[in-house]
C-alpha cells in the first residue's frame, strides 16, 4: 500500500486525538503498522507533544545534572537537531507521496515516543539518585538509556519500511547506518547535556597552606597521655575520599560517640578529607595517619590500652581511597597500614574499615591482638555512599544502631550485618557480607576491654586481665607481631 493512500481523520476532541496518538506510537514501538490506524498528525498534536517531549527532556537533564549545574544552551540545540530533522523527513515524504497529511505523521509518533522514553528515563535517575536500583543496574543505565534513544528511531524506520514495502536488504543498509549515526552522535553529545556542570578547577586557599599543618600539630597535641594502671581506649578516624560529604559526616559522627558515651575524649582523633573542610580540621594523608598512629602509641601504655580505629572511604581490593584535590595523594593500601600500625607500637587493636571490597584488607590487618571489621567481603561492594547520606550502610547499622545497644563488638556486628542485609535485600542489592576477625589473643582479652568500654562502673582492664587470666599480657609482649595461630571468624550468611 503506497503512502498517497494514507488517510488520517482527526477527532473532534483533542483529548482523543491526545489518546489516539500515544497508542499509535505503542504499535510503532512494536513495529506494527497499526501505528498509522491511529495516529491523528494534526499541527496542535505536534506543537503539543513538541513541548511535552522538550519538557520532559529538560526533566531527565535535571535530574542527572550533579549540584551547581546550570543550564546548557547548546544542549537544547543538540536535542532540539533530531525532532527537525524528522520533520523534513515527514515534509519530503508528503511532496513524493502528493499526501500532506503525511508531514506530521513521522515527528508526531517519534516526538510521543521520546516523551515516553524520557519519562521512563527520569523515573529511572530519580530511583537511581536515592540508591533506590540495585548496584548492578547502575552500570547498564547509559547502555539503557542509549537503546530507548535508538529503539524510537528505529522502529519509526522499520513501519515505513513494512509500509512501502523496501526490500529486505535496503532496510538492513538503512537500519545499520542509521544505528551507528545515532549512536556516534549520542556518544558525540554526551558531555553537552541540557543541564551541565561547569567544570571548576579545585583551588587550595593559601590560607590553607599555612593552616594545614597548624591544624594536624593542634590534633596531635590534644592526644592526652594515658594513666598508668587505668585502661584507656583510644579513637582514630580517617575519612578518605573528599568528594562526598557521608564520609566525614560517618567519621565524625562516630567520634562524637565515642568521645561523649566511651570517654575518648581527650584520646581522639580525626583526619577528613573533604573539600570544604580544608581550613577546619587536618587531613588524611599517609604522611597525618602516620604521624597520628605514631603519636597515639606514644601517649598509649601498649599493656593496658586500646585503639579504635575507624577508615571510611571508596576501596578497591587491598586499596582505600585518599583524594583530597587539588592535593595529590597516595592510596592507602592494606601492606602500608599494617606497617604503619607496627611502627607506632600500638598492640592491641580494633580496625573498622567502611568501603567496597575492604574485606581484601583482613588477612593483612591481622594479628593476634587485633579485631578486624570490615564492611564487606573481599570481593563485594557496600552500599550508601550518596551524597544525601549521613553514614554509609554498614556505618549506620553498626556505629548508629548496634553499637549502642549491644556491650560487645561481637554481638553489635552480628546485629548490624543482620541490618544491612535486610536493608540490601529490600534495596535489591547483591548482599555485601560484611566481616568480622578476633586475634586470637584478643579473643581473651577483649571481654575485659569491652567492659571497660561499655560499662564505667567496672575496674581497669589491666586488674581483669590480670585477675583472669595472668599471662595474657605477658603471652602478647612477645606475639602481638606475629600471625595468629588460631582466631574467631564471623562471616556473612
Amino acid at each position: 500500500m503506497s503512502l498517497a493512500s494514507l488517510k488520517t481523520i482527526s477527532l473532534q476532541r483533542f483529548s482523543l486525538n491526545f489518546a489516539a496518538n500515544i497508542i499509535a506510537t505503542l504499535w510503532m514501538l512494536v513495529g506494527s503498522t497499526r501505528a498509522f490506524s491511529w495516529v491523528k498528525p494534526t499541527f496542535i498534536q505536534f506543537a503539543v507533544f513538541a513541548l511535552l517531549a522538550l519538557g520532559s527532556n529538560v526533566l531527565f537533564s535535571w535530574l542527572a545534572a550533579e549540584n551547581g549545574s546550570i543550564f546548557n544552551e547548546q544542549g537544547l540545540v543538540s536535542y532540539l537537531i533530531w525532532p527537525m530533522i524528522i520533520l523534513l523527513g515527514g515534509i519530503i515524504l508528503a511532496r513524493r507521496a502528493g499526501n500532506q497529511t503525511l508531514m506530521f505523521v513521522p515527528v508526531v509518533l517519534w516526538l510521543v515516543a521520546d516523551t515516553l522514553s524520557a519519562l521512563l528515563q527520569s523515573l529511572v535517575q530519580f530511583l537511581g539518585s536515592y540508591g533506590w536500583l540495585p548496584d548492578w543496574s547502575y552500570a547498564l543505565l547509559p547502555i539503557l538509556f542509549l537503546v530507548l534513544f535508538l529503539w524510537q528511531t528505529l522502529a519509526l524506520l522499520w513501519i515505513f519500511f513494512r509500509r512501502l514495502r523496501i526490500p529486505w536488504w535496503e532496510r538492513v543498509i538503512v537500519l545499520v547506518g542509521a544505528v551507528a549515526l545515532l549512536t556516534i552522535w549520542q556518544r558525540n553529545v554526551a558531555d553537552q547535556p541540557i543541564f551541565k556542570q561547569i567544570p571548576v578547577e579545585p583551588v587550595l586557599a593559601e590560607a590553607a597552606l599555612y593552616e594545614q599543618p597548624r591544624l594536624l600539630q593542634q590534633a596531635l597535641n590534644s592526644i592526652d597521655p594515658s594513666i598508668l594502671g587505668k585502661t584507656d581506649w583510644y579513637f582514630m578516624g580517617v575519612a578518605g575520599f573528599s568528594g562526598q560529604d557521608v564520609f566525614r559526616s560517618e567519621i565524625n559522627k562516630v567520634r562524637e560517640l565515642f568521645d561523649v558515651r566511651f570517654g575518648t575524649s581527650g584520646h581522639s582523633l580525626s583526619l577528613i578529607n573533604n573539600t570544604y573542610s580544608w581550613l577546619d580540621e587536618p587531613i588524611a594523608t599517609k604522611t597525618s595517619i602516620l604521624r597520628g598512629l605514631k603519636k597515639i602509641g606514644q601517649q598509649m601504655n601498649a599493656d593496658e590500652d586500646v585503639l579504635f580505629l575507624t577508615l571510611s572511604s571508596h576501596g578497591n581490593e587491598n586499596i582505600i581511597q585518599l583524594a583530597n584535590p587539588p592535593l595529590a595523594m597516595e592510596n592507602l593500601d592494606a601492606a602500608w597500614l599494617r606497617e604503619a600500625l607496627d611502627a607506632s607500637g600500638i598492640r592491641w587493636r580494633v580496625i573498622v574499615v567502611s568501603a567496597c571490597y575492604s574485606g581484601s584488607f583482613i588477612d593483612e590487618l591481622a594479628s593476634p591482638t587485633t579485631v578486624v571489621i570490615t564492611a564487606s567481603a573481599a570481593d563485594k561492594a557496600s552500599f550508601g555512599c550518596t551524597n544525601t547520606a549521613e553514614m554509609t550502610y554498614f556505618g549506620q547499622a553498626f556505629f548508629a544502631e548496634s553499637l549502642r545497644g549491644n556491650t560487645s563488638f561481637e554481638s553489635a556486628f552480628k546485629d548490624a550485618r543482620l541490618r544491612v542485609n535486610e536493608r540490601e535485600s529490600a534495596m535489591g542489592f547483591e548482599p555485601s557480607e560484611p566481616q568480622m576477625l578476633i586475634g586470637s589473643l584478643m579473643e581473651t582479652a577483649l571481654p575485659a576491654f569491652e567492659q571497660v568500654l561499655f560499662d564505667k562502673t567496672r575496674p581497669p582492664v589491666a586488674s581483669i586481665i590480670n585477675d583472669s587470666d595472668s599471662i595474657a599480657i605477658n603471652i602478647a609482649e612477645d606475639s602481638a607481631s606475629d600471625q595468629p595461630a588460631a582466631s574467631t571468624a564471623i562471616t556473612a550468611n
